[in-house]
């Protein structure tokens, strides 16, 4: 790298003059990221440093104040940096994310292991200091996490910590890359009608945008991009070419090549036994869970049972009923887990007159995002501004201004919403800037990236109804970020107990189905008109419709992610897809129905430990949204304003600063019940 390279670096500058700081990427490139770092992590470990030898007393102000405002250098670089890696990535970004990684393990991992450090920590006394709510509330949460990391344990054992963590970061990264590489290498052409058949015209359009996008060798392809490989399955006629795609997106990361994640899975499994039992935890899924609001596996599990019982009955009354209609069609093939959407489709049809090519006219991409702007403001008072001609990673980044209700700007939201090779898969929220105001105000930089399958130059982009429903969780997870009113940067936004994490996104899926919201934004994207009543109560009364089959794949996956931690079968080298068979047979899983996220490509446990014995939280929070959306109906107004001050005040805007208990209680007046997450998923009266 030449000097001219390093003076150029952005990252150098201690401000940036671009529009409300955003990051100036046109002016990043990849080759900066590494000397960023490194001297980021240089200062912020110069930091820690003097933190840990100062003479003075210990007292909150000198020790964890100043934990707090340091590291803003490495948080801003590895910020932009995961942002990009995850939704703009390239050879070059890679190579760097497989050399920093382990660095970046490692500089935690001496942080968190700093006997001198922890010391100090230690001896903060809050009664003698007499300190606030939000001040006691982010001691404890230093204490668990250097307590979590080992701050306790012998110097040997210290450093097995640091090095199994070093090592699971390298994993998880490679682990996530290889998944990429198989999703972005498949392609299904299909050549000529007779391969199109039974695709409609929107399926059409958006399968020869993304044949454009891969060269244009082909007119048509299908990717393995959930909104393009999905409707593919539901609507192709052709049999053979349905389970060519299905077999290229179950498959993903065990294809016995390079980028097979088997090995990979097995090491990572073994290396999380060996740290939950040196941190004197039964399990990983034991270490996980004790910092949860479940507290303990056995309680995932008995929620995960108490679904999965009339959820596996459902599913095996909608096979009969899948299976029926093959035959009744003259047909003499068993149902196999590549027709389930496409006869799915069809009975739908059959029993609720509804057709997916007839709701999707009316759910153009503008008019649900309209949908979710609108929604907020009712709820909360915000309103959004788009901005022209300010920085972003990808031509296809949409950003707004969001004010609050008395005009004053919240911060930023960034909207992604399109797939394409350089993106992995899935829809998620992140931030480019969290929010605080330790020192400075700080407003937070917040994304929604999706993979929605792209609509033809010059058309709109026609969403599912299940793609409209992804988009309104992941704004959920957005206001969490923005609405986030803390002081200190370990509390702020979506930084929440894993299993409460996922509330403020599925409870805000609840407005996208209230007849109010969809009769104001469900427009067709031609005339403007709206959805017409007999359509939106057909849709509405389709809700609970297949809805064994949804809760069985899921459940299926979180149950097969908590039995796999709270296993030692990695401890003797473990067989990930017999692991895998045999705890669905076990389940009685139905062999036409596939688990959401198969082991080698669940990157959501494997990609990083997120939700790693976490995938119950989408469960478990889904007993908590039920429960509280039945708040505003209890007052008789979806938009209530108490209900709805009560749900920023303690919940959106938050942040980590109550335990999840006492936030909830605080809300909704105690504890919920799992009643409603039944009735709303049809699987109780």
């Amino acid at each position: 790298m030449t000097a001219e390279t390093v003076a150029a670096n952005p990252f150098e500058e201690a401000a940036w003059t671009t529009p409300y700081g955003l990051p100036p990427f046109e002016r990043i490139a990849s080759d900066q990221f590494i000397p960023a770092f490194e001297r980021a992590l240089a200062g912020h470990k110069a930091e820690i440093d003097r933190i840990a030898s100062n003479p003075e007393p210990a007292s909150f102000a000198n020790t964890i104040a100043v934990m707090e405002g340091s590291g803003r250098d490495l948080r801003r670089v590895a910020a932009i940096f995961f942002n990009l890696t995850g939704s703009h990535t390239n050879p070059e970004l890679q190579a760097a994310e497989r050399q920093i990684a382990p660095r970046l393990a490692r500089h935690s991992s001496a942080i968190y292991l700093n006997a001198d450090l922890w010391a100090r920590i230690s001896a903060i006394d809050a009664e003698t200091e007499a300190l606030g709510e939000e001040e006691r509330r982010v001691l404890e949460r230093y204490r668990i996490r250097f307590k979590r990391s080992g701050a306790d344990l012998d110097p040997e054992t210290k450093a097995r910590i640091a090095e199994i963590a070093t090592r699971l970061a390298e994993l998880g990264t490679r682990f996530g890359q290889n998944l990429l590489a198989d999703e972005s290498s498949f392609m299904l052409p299909l050549a000529g009608e007779e391969e199109l058949a039974g695709l409609p015209p929107f399926l059409r359009d958006a399968a020869a945008s993304a044949a454009a996008e891969r060269g244009g060798t082909h007119r048509h392809v299908i990717t393995l991009s959930r909104s393009l490989i999905e409707p593919f399955l539901v609507f192709s006629t052709r049999r053979d070419l349905r389970e060519r795609a299905y077999q290229a997106w179950i498959r993903r990361g065990e294809s016995g090549g390079e980028t097979d994640n088997q090995v990979i899975i097995a090491e990572i499994v073994k290396l999380r036994a060996e740290r939950a039992r040196l941190l004197g935890f039964d399990s990983f899924a034991h270490l996980k869970l004790d910092d949860t609001m479940a507290g303990s596996p056995d309680a995932a599990m008995e929620l995960l049972r108490n679904v999965w019982t009339p959820a596996l009955q459902r599913a095996f009354s909608e096979r009969e009923r899948l299976q029926a209609l093959i035959q009744a069609e003259g047909q003499n093939f068993d149902l196999q887990a590549h027709d389930w959407r496409h006869y799915a489709e069809k009975l739908r049809q059959a029993e609720h007159s509804l057709d997916e090519t007839e709701i999707k006219p009316y759910l153009p991409l503008d008019g649900v995002i309209a949908a979710s702007f609108d929604t907020a403001h009712r709820l909360f008072g915000l309103s959004f501004e788009e901005l022209s001609g300010t920085p972003r990673y990808h031509p296809d980044v949409r950003t707004w201004l969001v004010r609050d209700r008395d005009g004053s700007e919240i911060g930023l939201f960034l909207g992604d919403y399109f797939a394409r090779p350089s993106k992995r898969s899935g829809a998620w929220m992140s931030a480019f800037r969290t929010q605080e105001r330790l020192s400075d105000e700080i407003k937070p930089i917040i994304v929604n990236v999706m993979n929605f399958a792209r609509a033809p130059q010059g058309e709109a982009t026609l969403l599912s109804f299940d793609d409209a429903r992804t988009l309104f969780h992941e704004f959920g997870h957005a206001l969490h970020g923005l609405l986030s009113d803390v002081t200190y940067p370990l509390l702020a936004g979506t930084a929440v107990s894993g299993d409460f994490v996922e509330l403020p996104s599925q409870l805000y899926e609840h407005w996208l189905e209230q007849p109010e919201v969809l009769r104001a934004h469900a427009r067709h994207h031609r005339t403007g008109e709206p959805m017409p009543e007999d359509l939106l109560k057909r849709l509405l009364a389709a809700r609970t419709f297949n809805q064994g089959f949804a809760t069985v794949e899921y459940t299926a996956s979180a149950i097969v992610d908590m039995t796999l931690h709270l296993s030692s079968a990695g401890e003797e080298g473990l067989d990930v897809l017999a692991f895998e068979a045999d705890a669905l047979k076990r389940i009685a899983m139905p062999a036409e129905i596939a688990m959401r996220h198969r082991s080698p490509h669940f990157a959501h446990i494997f990609s990083g430990d997120g939700y790693a014995a976490g995938y119950y939280s989408y469960l478990w929070s889904e007993v908590l949204d039920a429960d509280a959306f039945d708040a505003f109906r209890e007052a008789g107004d979806i938009f209530d304003p108490e209900t709805a001050a009560r749900l920023r005040h303690f919940v959106y805007g938050a942040g980590n600063l109550r335990d999840p208990r006492d936030a909830y209680t605080a809300f909704r007046g105690r504890l919920p019940s799992i009643d409603p997450l039944l009735r709303k998923r049809g699987l109780a009266a």
